[in-house]
């Protein structure tokens, strides 16, 4: 039966393309907003999936990182003294209101002092030490390029944030935030914008096997005030949740997603019954030279699991030109091994589902049609 279904599918081919889209349409659907998703949640931890520090010292109870608030600075010398500890900086955070021109109208900002040495953790992945080092320059910042029209500058142009004066000196990409538009500029740019304190202490260690073990040895003293430190990984998870969870934007993502899956089964499904009925006289034989009709909805579930395929692959090839043209223009995105996995497999049992729910085609596959 299963080759029936295969030769079937290859012979009739033209009948069976309008399930083929309605499949792969649904897995573009997927991908994309999976792809979205990772990219935008994911802009929420890109201060610390795109630095190289190992392990984060905050304020207790900080759900994400753009809502740190001060710490102690002498914190420092606690994580200094440590011996697995090998590299410590300060992070400065500054929400503030940028102005491209004095009296215009601001846009929200959130600005991030770090150390501007070549050496430096903070947004090492992201940025080079030539375009660190001009951070070093009076009143410097840089800008994600995509929201150089968001600010109305160019570089080389002056700014203003919360009224003080700064320059915008190159930009980079995979700067973009969730919520407001990122800006980065050296520690002592920072403390100059805004003299609040440390927000944030970022540490390397020897040997990243370790990190638990330092994490414990280092909290709970007392003498430094209130702080809470927390892995790379664990901080990066936090901020994602924050803004998945917490926020309730996840619980739309996933109702959307429900949505599209029960939109494409129907959409999928129609077009498969509409295919099984059409072939009701040939089911309708079969039945008559003794297949069963378990063994007729065997051949629909396998047209199906081919149509799944084939529906899979194109949904692929779709999906792959969308996401390199997103990244051209510098659209957060993200996709990784599991979450294509995942596509997949709702890709399939979309399939699934679609050919459950043609079965009751074969209702009309009674061999006393034949007699008509």
């Amino acid at each position: 039966m299963v080759a029936l279904a295969r030769k079937t599918l290859f012979r009739e081919w033209s009948r069976f393309v309008p399930a083929i889209l309605a499949i792969g349409f649904a897995g573009v659907l997927l991908v994309m907003q999976a792809a979205l998703v990772l990219g935008i949640f994911g802009s929420a931890a890109i201060y610390v999936n795109a630095s190289s520090a190992d392990i984060w010292a905050g304020y207790p109870g900080t759900q994400s990182v753009s809502l740190g608030r001060p710490i102690n600075r002498d914190l420092e010398m606690l994580l200094r003294m440590d011996s697995e500890v090998s590299q410590v900086e300060p992070v400065f955070w500054v929400d503030g209101d940028w102005r491209a021109a004095l009296g215009q109208g601001g846009v929200s900002i959130y600005l991030t002092g770090i150390n501007a040495q070549p050496n430096g953790m903070m947004f090492d992945h992201i940025l080079p030490p030539d375009l660190r080092q001009r951070l070093l320059e009076p009143n410097a910042v840089i800008v994600d390029r995509a929201d150089i029209d968001t600010l109305g500058v160019v570089v080389g142009d002056d700014a203003w944030i919360d009224g003080k004066k700064v320059h915008v000196v190159a930009t980079i990409s995979g700067l973009r935030a969730l919520g407001g538009v990122n800006v980065i500029a050296s520690e002592q740019t920072a403390q100059m914008l805004n003299s609040s304190g440390t927000t944030y202490l970022i540490a390397r260690i020897f040997h990243p096997d370790q990190i638990a073990s330092v994490i414990q040895r280092l909290s709970h003293h007392t003498t430094f005030g209130p702080y809470e430190l927390w892995s790379a990984e664990d901080f990066a998870w936090r901020s994602q949740r924050y803004w998945m969870l917490d926020t309730g934007a996840g619980a739309a993502v996933l109702f959307l997603a429900a949505i599209v899956f029960l939109v494409g089964a129907v959409i999928a499904s129609q077009a498969l019954t509409a295919v099984v009925v059409s072939s009701a006289r040939e089911y309708a034989t079969l039945n008559a030279l003794g297949a069963g009709i378990n063994a007729l909805r065997r051949v629909v579930l396998a047209q199906a699991a081919w149509i799944g395929g084939f529906g899979m692959i194109v949904g692929g090839v779709i999906s792959t030109a969308l996401l390199v043209t997103a990244q051209q223009f510098d659209v957060p995105i993200g996709m990784t091994p599991l979450v294509a996995l995942v596509c997949i497999g709702l890709v399939l049992g979309l399939a699934l589902v679609s050919g459950l729910i043609a079965m009751s085609g074969l209702l009309r596959a009674d061999p006393a049609i034949l007699m008509r």
